[in-house]
């Protein structure tokens, strides 16, 4: 097992991912699965592991610190999030908290983050009147957080602000990172910006929700030529070992054969060469399909509406991709007049373009889209009703 040192500690360059356990027929969690995949990791070196509280409707924090009991405390590394991303009437750090550490039976956590800010949630983490990472703050001084970070699936607008804000509080940051991503979602831009804040990356979705681990026969014939005995996934992290400010890859990992696969990947180290790195990147440039819009801004001086076309146009390139809700959570954070749906077609932006993208027609095509994207506020509340559900079920 790779290993790297954080602030003295010995974390595995791969920790266990627990949104995506395996799951019985009726949605709940694969206990004895999931417990012999964490006897696995922990046989072969991997010693960190990574829940939040809403995962599996609050049951990943549960089974997780069930089968994490039966191991010495000292002897791996337990990390779980404040679900301050979640849209709710109120917030109350401290009983969400108290109920973490008795969900996971442990007396302190090792790793806390404040769950996903972006640009909806990071209002309330900076509202002064939930306190909550000043709360958070004073548990770390209390010895009951060893280390406090924040995850974040926002622009590095967002991250700016807010290490700005909170930078000297935070001693590490959770990203989506992956070579797809590297451009897609300017992950890049987020890499360098907390590489310069001399903040750890984490990186979540290192393969991008498995759709990195199934590439077309074409692709996976390119890189097998390659590499014949590495795998299709083994690509993505040996592209995020070629980044030296990546201190952690967390891999959501549902069944026996991942967890075998990624801790095979992660015995050693094998860089990718620069031509393996540009085999990637013309890899990526082919998934995205994307609209060419190189935001030169020229469309936002004249749009009636004030719209940031560019910032627009780029998230419907990632939803055209990959319609999941956290590309609709960037679009329900924007004032509503500030949407795709508020373009009046006008045409303005078309005539300007340098790219001769048809701009207009595009943001009614994004307003579509957007409409077969789950709301976040809907998926909350599925989450809590879900989460009822599961707890009446296990008692």
């Amino acid at each position: 097992m790779i290993y790297h040192d954080f602030q003295g500690l010995r974390l595995s360059a791969l920790g266990f991912g627990t949104m995506r356990l395996p799951v019985l027929e009726d949605g709940s969690v694969n206990e004895p699965l999931t417990t012999e995949m964490v006897r696995y990791a922990m046989e072969h070196g991997v010693n960190y592991f990574d829940t939040a509280y809403p995962y599996h409707g609050g049951m990943s924090e549960v089974v997780v610190g069930k089968a994490l009991s039966a191991y010495p405390r000292d002897s791996f590394y337990l990390a779980t999030k404040y679900p301050g991303h979640q849209i709710s009437a109120s917030y109350d750090p401290a009983a969400v908290f108290e109920e973490q550490l008795k969900k996971c039976g442990v007396e302190y956590f090792d790793f806390y983050l404040l769950h996903n800010v972006y640009e909806n949630s990071i209002k309330t983490y900076m509202d002064p009147q939930w306190g909550i990472v000043d709360y958070f703050v004073e548990q770390k001084r209390l010895g009951r957080i060893r280390h406090l970070g924040f995850s974040s699936h926002g622009g590095v607008g967002v991250l700016r602000e807010f290490l700005d804000a909170y930078g000297d509080e935070m001693e590490f940051c959770q990203i989506q990172l992956n070579y797809l991503d590297w451009k897609l979602q300017d992950a890049k831009g987020k890499y360098e910006l907390l590489t310069e804040r001399g903040i750890p990356v984490w990186v979540m979705e290192p393969v991008r929700g498995g759709r990195l681990a199934k590439l077309s026969e074409e692709e996976t014939a390119l890189l097998k030529g390659l590499r014949p005995d590495e795998s299709i996934p083994a690509w993505s992290f040996r592209w995020l070992q070629g980044l030296p400010n990546v201190t952690m890859v967390l891999s959501g990992m549902s069944n026996m054969e991942q967890m075998e696969d990624n801790v095979k990947t992660y015995a050693g180290e094998k860089p990718l060469t620069e031509a393996e790195k540009k085999t990637l990147a013309d890899l990526a440039e082919g998934m995205m399909d994307a609209i060419p819009c190189t935001a030169c801004r020229y469309c936002c001086d004249g749009c009636p509406q004030g719209l940031d076309i560019p910032m627009l146009l780029h998230t419907y390139n990632d939803l055209k991709f990959s319609p999941t809700f956290t590309v609709g959570m960037r679009i329900e954070a924007l004032p509503e007049d500030k949407w795709p749906s508020a373009c009046i077609g006008c045409g303005a932006c078309a005539a300007i373009c340098p790219q001769s993208i048809h701009i207009p027609e595009l943001l009614r095509e994004f307003t579509a889209a957007l409409e077969k994207v789950p709301k976040w506020a809907d998926l909350c509340r599925q989450r809590e009703e879900e989460a009822a559900r599961l707890r009446a079920q296990s008692k």
